[in-house]
This record gives structure tokens, C-alpha cells and sequence, in this order.
């Protein structure tokens, strides 16, 4: 029984010392360059109503949601997602405001699913969002700002990868899917299982031509190239709409000079039903998942009452925590304390000199020794 209560539940765990150190380091990293681009802060609470996670919205499916009951038999649930607990937060308290908002937040997110591999329930996740501005601009800043955010940790290798969902959306709409096959397509194409993905459109009997170039979504990723060859093949307007979205992104990001650290990926999608334009994961060595998600999420805000266009991400701090570990990139941490030994003869002296440090702005731990 006593071993039982020692022990933490599966997928969530102790973090203290130098270890839970570094993670305040890199937090305060990440948030001091979205504060300098004039994010600010906010704070939503940990648990919401279920309705703010369900399916019409399109966020984390129920199953993998952990969901508890308030005493008047409310269902509530573990926030496994910040967006759209802050598209709620923005929908109830700035309903007028015709300004962009921006901000950003620190917390833990939770997942309650057994897929993840050995991956943590519960993971602290650092991100922003700017909500009111639906132009490229808006696009290329947070990307930009993700680098920036990324170098500052000390990470230097690692790639941005953007996709468009309004690329993928265009052909099933000149295929004439269903929804619920574009949710399974979806599955597939994200995951490259071209085997499923054209299996499933045989079955849905899409003409050989569009089902070819559904296909060789899974294989459209890399440089600037890529897209225009991409865009030399597809004919519906919608999707060519998204490829020249993804174009002037590029050349907004090239103002910024950083665009060595981003490829292009049209099969990219997201289990997030909620992302309507572009969508963007960095990925690193050493970590087999995306250490920072986000995209444009433009019809979120409406289902909390609030028309406006949004965009935002998240990074996962444990996750790039790991990635510095595993590249032996240092973490610089802040001074180390100074212990001062006292014993009942000199406890006054070492007490009046302590205070005169700490007040100095020096970490003093005062410990007794015995003579």
C-alpha cells in the first residue's frame, strides 16, 4: 500500500532541482520574446465546462478527454488544448473590440489517451494567440516569432513545417467526398498511409486523374519549388488559393530572413478540426513528435458568440526540454545560491550578513552546523 502512494499514475511525473530549474529557465526564454512582440498575458483556468471541448467545435475527441462531474452534475473536463478555452475567454470579455488581441499563456494540458507511446498525460505548453487579424502578415509573424523563440532557447537545428488545409479541402471538395470520408482521408494523407488513402477513394469512386492527385499529397513537401510544381497540377480554385497563400507567406517571411528554417508540407493536416488556413509544426532532432503546433483557426471565435479570424500556436516545454538534453545543447541557469554555515555561537553574524546579501539580490541558504 505504501509502495502504491510513492508512485506517480501513468504518463505524469515529479520534476524538481536543477531539472525543474532548467524548464523555468527555458519557459521564461520563450515567454520573454512573445512579450516582446506585445503578447500579453493570460490565464484560463485548468478545467471548463465540456462544451467548450466538443466535437462541433472540433478539438480533442471525448475519449481522450478526462472528464469529471461538479456537484450540481455539470460534466467537466481537464483542458487537453488552450485555444479554445482562449477563444472563450476572448469571446466573453472583448465581444466589442474590433482591435487585434494578443496573448500569450503558460500551463499544463492534459490528455487522456493510451497512444502515446510512452509520451507524458501532462505536459506544460507555452503559446500565444492573436486574434482579429486574418492577413499574412499575421501568418509570417507568428511563424517568425516561433524561430526567434526556438534560437533564444539555444536550440539552432530545427525545421518549421507549414502546410495549407485549404489545399486539402479543395480537392475533396472537387471529389465530391463525404465528410465523414475527408475525416478518414484525413487520417490517412497526415499519416502518409498511401495504401489506405487510395483504397478508400477507390471505394468512394473518385475519377482516376483527382484521385491521383489526391495521392500524391502524401509526397508534396519541401522548398518553395515544391509548391509551384504543385501548383502547376491542381485545378480547383480553392486549392490553388491556398498555394498562393502559402507563396506570399513565403515572401513575408523572406522580409524576415528566416526563411532558411522553413519547408513546405500539403500533407500536413491536423486532428484539430478547428484550423481552416494555414497550420505549421517544428520538428528537431532528438523527438520523434512536433515540439511546437499551431495555425489559423478563422471560425473558432463564432461558436463562443465572437466573429473574428484567429491565429496561434503552442510549444511543448518538456518536449524541447528533451530535444536540448539530447543535442548536449547547456542550459545557462541562473546564480547559483550561496550556503552559509551558522552554529548557535555566530547565528546572530551570519544571520545580519545573510540578510545584507539576500537584500542585494544573492541567493543565500542558511545551514546549521554543529561544532
Amino acid at each position: 500500500m505504501i509502495q502504491n502512494l510513492l508512485h506517480t499514475p501513468e504518463g505524469v511525473r515529479d520534476i524538481y532541482g536543477k531539472e525543474y530549474l532548467k524548464k523555468l529557465t527555458i519557459e521564461e526564454k520563450l515567454r520573454s520574446k512573445f512579450l516582446s512582440y506585445g503578447y500579453e498575458d493570460i490565464q484560463t483556468p485548468t478545467f471548463e465546462y465540456f462544451d467548450v471541448f466538443s466535437r462541433e467545435i472540433g478539438t480533442t475527441p471525448a475519449k481522450d478527454l478526462y472528464k469529471f462531474f461538479d456537484k450540481e452534475g455539470e460534466t467537466l473536463v481537464l483542458r487537453p488544448d488552450f485555444t479554445p478555452s482562449i477563444a472563450r475567454c476572448a469571446a466573453k470579455y472583448f465581444m466589442e473590440d474590433s482591435i487585434p488581441l494578443r496573448f500569450c499563456y503558460c500551463g499544463n494540458t492534459f490528455s487522456n489517451t493510451s497512444e502515446l507511446q510512452g509520451k507524458l498525460k501532462e505536459v506544460t505548453q507555452l503559446g500565444v494567440e492573436c486574434i482579429g487579424d486574418d492577413t499574412v502578415y499575421a501568418d509570417a509573424e507568428m511563424i517568425h516569432m516561433v524561430i526567434e523563440a526556438l534560437l533564444h532557447t539555444g536550440l539552432t537545428h530545427f525545421q518549421v513545417s507549414i502546410g495549407q488545409v485549404e489545399y486539402f479541402k479543395g480537392l475533396c471538395e472537387e471529389a465530391g467526398l463525404s465528410e465523414d470520408t475527408i475525416n478518414a482521408l484525413r487520417e490517412c494523407i497526415s499519416s502518409k498511409n498511401y495504401y489506405a488513402a487510395e483504397d478508400m477513394l477507390y471505394r468512394a469512386n473518385v475519377k482516376d486523374e483527382l484521385r491521383n492527385q489526391i495521392l500524391t499529397t502524401t509526397s508534396m513537401f519541401g522548398n518553395i519549388e515544391a509548391l509551384k510544381e504543385a501548383k502547376k497540377s491542381v485545378k480547383n480554385a480553392r486549392s490553388i488559393k491556398a498555394i498562393e497563400n502559402l507563396e506570399n507567406l513565403y515572401e513575408v517571411l523572406s522580409l524576415y530572413g528566416t526563411e532558411q528554417y522553413v519547408s513546405f508540407d500539403l500533407s500536413m493536416l491536423s486532428k484539430f478540426n478547428y484550423y481552416t488556413g494555414i497550420i505549421f509544426k517544428v520538428y528537431t532532432y532528438g523527438i520523434g513528435d512536433a515540439i511546437v503546433k499551431g495555425g489559423r483557426y478563422d471560425n473558432l471565435l463564432s461558436h463562443f458568440g465572437k466573429n473574428a479570424s484567429a491565429v496561434g500556436f503552442a510549444a511543448v516545454v518538456d518536449d524541447i526540454l528533451e530535444a536540448l538534453s539530447r543535442q548536449k545543447i547547456e542550459i545557462k541557469l541562473p546564480q547559483c545560491k550561496e550556503i552559509m554555515f551558522y552554529n548557535e555561537k555566530n547565528y546572530a553574524d551570519v544571520l545580519k550578513e545573510a540578510q545584507k546579501k539576500r537584500k542585494e539580490g544573492i541567493l543565500v541558504e542558511m545551514r546549521r552546523k554543529e561544532v
